[in-house]
Formats: C-alpha cells, structure tokens, sequence
C-alpha cells in the first residue's frame, strides 16, 4: 500500500521510513530543501513542497486509497494541511502526535472538524502489535468505503471466473457478508458454471447458489463485484466494474471505484478474512468453513504461495469451521476420470532436472490439467511440473513450482503472452493458447512434439534464471572486494 508521510522533523521521518518499509510504498513531503537533499543521499524517497497547499497532493497523485500520516508537534498549521489533504481526495488520514501535542484534548479537537481523521501518538505507533493494527485501520476504512457506495443499490452482482473454483465461491459468500446483503440482493454469478467434483460438492454441501451469467444479463444490476479474477479476464466484454478484490497480478486496461488487489497473498479468501474481521461483522460456520477450505487447497496447505496474512487468516477461521464438512470436501477430489489422466501424465511424461513435464493430448475438461500439475508437485524430487492438453483447439497449459525465487507467472508470460492469454503467481501460473498460434511459432506440427518442447523451454527458462543469479552474485563480491 501506497503511504504518503508530511514530516519535518529528520528523526522521525527515519523512523517512519524503517518501520513502513517494506510493507508499504512510503514517500515524504517536507518544507525545507536541506533536509530533503539529506534524507534524497540517505536513499529516502522525499520532496520538497508546502504541505499547505493542495496542489502539493495533486501532484504526489494522492488517492481515496492512499494512506497519509500527518506529523503534528504542536505548531500551527495543521488544520490547513488537513484541509488541503482532504480537498486533494485523501481519505486515509492519521495525525501522529509528536511530545507534549500529543494529548487526548488534541485530538478530539481535531475530531470535531475532521471526525474520518485518527490520531495516534508516537508510543502508539512504534508499539509492536500497532503496525498490524494500522494496516487494519487501513483496510476498514477501504471497506467502509465501499460499503457506503454499495449500500443504495437494489441488485448488486459478485461476478466469478469461469468454472469457480473453491477461493472465488468463498470470496463471494464472504463479501456478501461484508454487504450485509441476501443472496436475493447480492447474486453470485460465473458465465460458465461449476464443472469440477469437489466443488460441485461444496457447492452442495454448502448451499452456494451460482447464478448463469449472460452478456445482457450484466445490464440487470446496479453494482457489479468481481472476486478472485479482473475484469481482462472476460477480454472485451467488460471494461468497468465497481469493485475488484483479488489476489492475482494487476492487470491494466479497466477502470473501477474500488479494489484490494494484493498479488503476494496466497487466497482472495484471506484478503475477504480481513475485510469481515475489519468491520467486525460475525463470520457464520458456513461462511468460515468455505474460506477455510478455499485457503486451504489454494495454497495447497500452505505448501506453495502463501505469507503471514493467510496463516493468521486459517488460525482465526479454524476453530469457526465445520472440520468434517471440509473432509467430506476434500474427499471429492480423486475420480477413476482423473485418476486416467494421472496415469497417461505417468505412462507419458518426462522427469528432467527435477521438472515434470506432460501433454494430456485432448481432453475433455480444463480442470484435468492442472489437478495433474498439482498431483505431480507432490512427488518426491520434483520441484517443477507443466502440464498440458488440448481443450476445444486450444492448448492449455498449466505451471506449479514450490516457490522460493522461481517465479511460474514469468515463464508463461514470456514464451506465450504473445500468441494467447499467459500469465499468474510465483508459484502457479497458466497459459492458454491457439494450437495453431503454438505450432506457427514453435513448429513442428505434431502432438508429439508438445511435451518434449515444453521441457526445452522451462529448461532453458530455468537455466537463464540460475545464470542471472551466478552473475548477480558475482557482481556482488566484486563490489565488496573493491
């Protein structure tokens, strides 16, 4: 998140700097040049402006979303900074009270003309469990936004990716939640429905009504939300919604009021965790049990990306949860129709450098990939699995990785952003591709080929990574020998 601190004094703006980073993008404004030049050598990203004025916020690109922290030590002048955040559209506003200012008087003064303002003093904020608190505050006031803006619509629409997946069907029940709306005013819908058995089976065991979605359809509602998945994903059908949460990579070339896009957090249901728990509203079993199990299989247990905030986000859910509802789930999972896959991936897949490649040939449903992807991760020595088949003349291809510096959203990008839709995280990513656009550009025009050039490719992907480090690392000891 994106934090814009107006500060004069050097101790203070040092401390803010190292306790910020690198959980948020922190830029300071300051009045006097020396002190900016100062803090600009020291590496502190800094400028020089009057914080008075509000054409110095315009010019930071200051946003309802942008959290703005407030130096006050007593002196006079804070009220015209404050009003000319406020008149910029800041909307995330924290005065942190400095000495001797900082008392409760001040600060309900303060509340009386601006009552959105929260005042901290410096005990406060450098207090250990203060920083987790602060992103909370955060996050409240985003949803509090939103739930202003969505609360005089008589039809709002949670729009779902394709074929939804456990993370997206939570991502909606939880944020109809947030809406505090029914499910006759707040519909769930997906234009392709819920193919796969084990969410076929939470949708029954849950009761999760997914709605079929039609072009023309989408003109019915007064507020449409998107969970899991943006709106590139549905190409040119929709170019503008009200709100976005999701946990995969921003992506350009829309426009919306709201969104929580944070691209380092392993489930959008962690992401929903901490908008119910922001605004205190009750988490029921169901709701519990369905985010549960969405943070759970999307980060495969924690196997694969995943950070503190979807571990904090399970903790809480677990003891909410319905245990066995989940296993009951889980136990969906494994078909004699996967099972086949499984086994022709084995019969003829290649295990190379700890990378597990395999072409399906055609295959029925997209959802056979990248189960297969993800049973093959499991094995031992294999760090790396691609996985492909051909679904309706396109190739679908599916990538897992365990992690660490690898980065599966790269590889995709790289070799098939260009002739059909690529992309996704660290740790799992996908590309789907005309078969035609596949063997143009990589030729030979033969299924047989696939497999085998899908493992030159992560191959030399992989070994141009290793070479990137060997350099970098060697540039480093040069430089520490100078």
């Amino acid at each position: 998140m994106r934090c814009l601190a107006v500060c004069q004094d050097e101790l203070v703006i040092r401390m803010l700097d190292e306790l910020l980073l690198p959980g948020f993008e922190v830029e300071f404004v300051v009045e006097g040049r020396p002190l900016a030049r100062r803090l600009h050598d020291a590496g502190v990203h800094v400028t020089a402006a009057d914080p008075r004025r509000t054409e110095t916020y315009l010019k930071a690109d200051l946003t309802p979303g942008t959290c703005v922290i407030i130096e006050d030590n007593g002196r006079r002048g804070l009220r015209k900074i404050l009003e000319a955040v406020r008149d910029a559209g800041g909307t995330l506003v924290y005065v942190l009270g400095l000495g001797a200012a900082a008392t409760a008087r001040r600060a309900e003064e303060l509340r009386l003309d601006f009552p959105d303002v929260s005042y901290l003093s410096m005990a406060e904020l450098f207090g250990g469990p203060l920083l987790t608190e602060l992103a909370r505050s955060l996050t409240r006031a985003r949803v509090q936004q939103y739930q202003r803006y969505f609360s005089d619509a008589d039809r709002v629409l949670i729009m779902l990716h394709n074929d939804p997946d456990p993370d997206a069907m939570a991502s909606a029940l939880a944020l109809r939640n947030v809406l505090r709306r029914t499910k006759a005013t707040a519909i769930i819908g997906t234009m392709q429905p819920v193919t796969r058995p084990e969410n076929l089976r939470m949708v029954n065991l849950l009761d999760i009504h997914v709605e079929p979605l039609t072009p023309e359809s989408l003109k019915e509602y007064d507020r449409i939300a998107m969970v899991d998945v943006q709106p590139h994903y549905f190409g040119d059908l929709i170019d503008r919604v009200d709100l976005v949460i999701d946990h995969h990579p921003e992506q350009p070339g829309y426009t919306t009021m709201f969104k929580d896009i944070r691209a380092d957090y392993g489930s959008t249901s962690t992401i929903l965790t901490e908008h119910l728990r922001a605004v205190d509203v009750s988490i029921s079993e169901r709701t519990a049990t369905a985010l549960l199990y969405a943070i759970k299989s999307d980060t495969l247990f924690f196997s694969r990306q995943t950070n503190r905030g979807d571990l904090e986000a399970f903790s809480y859910l677990y003891p909410l949860a319905d245990a066995a509802m989940i296993r009951k789930m889980e136990g969906a999972e494994i078909t004699m129709e996967r099972l086949d896959y499984v086994m022709r991936a084995y019969r003829h897949g290649t295990l190379s450098e700890q990378v597990f490649c395999a072409f399906l040939g055609a295959t029925p449903r997209e959802d056979f990939i990248p189960y297969v992807a993800d049973f093959f991760l499991q094995l031992e020595h294999v760090k790396w699995t691609v996985v492909a088949g051909v679904v309706s003349d396109s190739l679908v291809v599916s990538v897992r990785n365990l992690g660490y510096t690898k980065n599966a959203g790269e590889f995709v990008r790289r070799f098939f952003a260009d002739i059909g839709s690529a992309g996704g995280h660290r740790a799992m990513a996908k590309a789907v591709v005309p078969l035609s656009a596949f063997y143009a550009k990589f030729g030979d025009a033969s299924e047989q080929s696939i497999g085998l050039r899908l493992q030159e490719l992560v191959t030399q992907f992989l070994h141009e990574v290793r070479s990137q480090k060997a350099e970098g690392r060697s540039e480093a000891e040069e430089a520490k020998a100078r």
